[in-house]
């Protein structure tokens, strides 16, 4: 079976390989690329908690922080992996991935807080809470002209399924979780399933099933 990625090239080697080892046929389709804002350090100086809402994220923050290190949220498990990939420690993971779980979860009192994540996030966090916002990175998205074929592709973020949708290309979707699923669907984009852990096993386990359940 051959399935479409759609994850930024950087980023998409872990997917490709995991696929791979379940014998799927994988054909790489950036939609989206990551660009840092670079605009100098982020200052942790203040604050009693930093709270880190991606993987992307996560990386910004290891190689940009300054300042002594306050606590640290994360949204999900694959935002704390990065998190630990960095050297930082990980205090508090809500039981769902998501800015209103993280809001209803969050210790308190909580003291300042600052939420680091991509220029045009949600600002439920920054609302909710309230916390301080700083944008440190975007995401660009691609014009890559007509989609490979392919009986699946892999959606692992709403702008990715807002992306792929405007291709107009009737192949079934697989999303990494709620809120890509809503964008997707919102946008027309034919939802197979929704990977039931929101990281790259949870999108080759959804793939494994969804491959088991077709029509051979």
């Amino acid at each position: 079976m051959r399935v479409i990625v759609t994850r930024p090239r950087a980023q998409a080697g872990p997917l490709v390989a995991a696929l791979r080892a379940h014998g799927f046929n994988s054909v790489l389709f950036p939609l989206l690329e990551i660009e840092s804002i670079d605009d100098g350090p982020i200052d942790l100086t203040g604050y009693e908690w930093v709270i880190v809402t991606s993987a992307n994220g996560a990386a910004e923050l290891g190689r940009r922080r300054r300042g002594a290190l306050p606590r640290i949220a994360a949204i999900g498990q694959q935002t704390a992996a990065e998190l630990v990939r960095q050297g930082l420690p990980v205090d508090f993971v809500p039981s769902m991935p998501s800015q209103e779980a993280l809001v209803a979860e969050f210790p308190r009192p909580f003291g300042r807080a600052l939420f680091v994540a991509a220029e045009g996030a949600r600002d439920v966090l920054a609302v909710a809470l309230p916390a301080d916002f700083r944008a440190a990175y975007r995401t660009i998205e691609l014009d890559p002209g007509d989609p490979p074929e392919g009986e699946l592709v892999l959606l692992a973020s709403p702008s990715a399924a807002r992306a792929w949708a405007k291709l107009d290309a009737a192949i079934p979707a697989i999303t990494i979780g709620p809120q890509t699923t809503e964008a997707a669907r919102v946008a027309g984009v034919d939802v197979a399933a929704e990977a039931q852990t929101q990281d790259v096993q949870g999108l080759v386990d959804s793939a494994a099933a969804w491959r088991a359940s077709s029509p051979s």
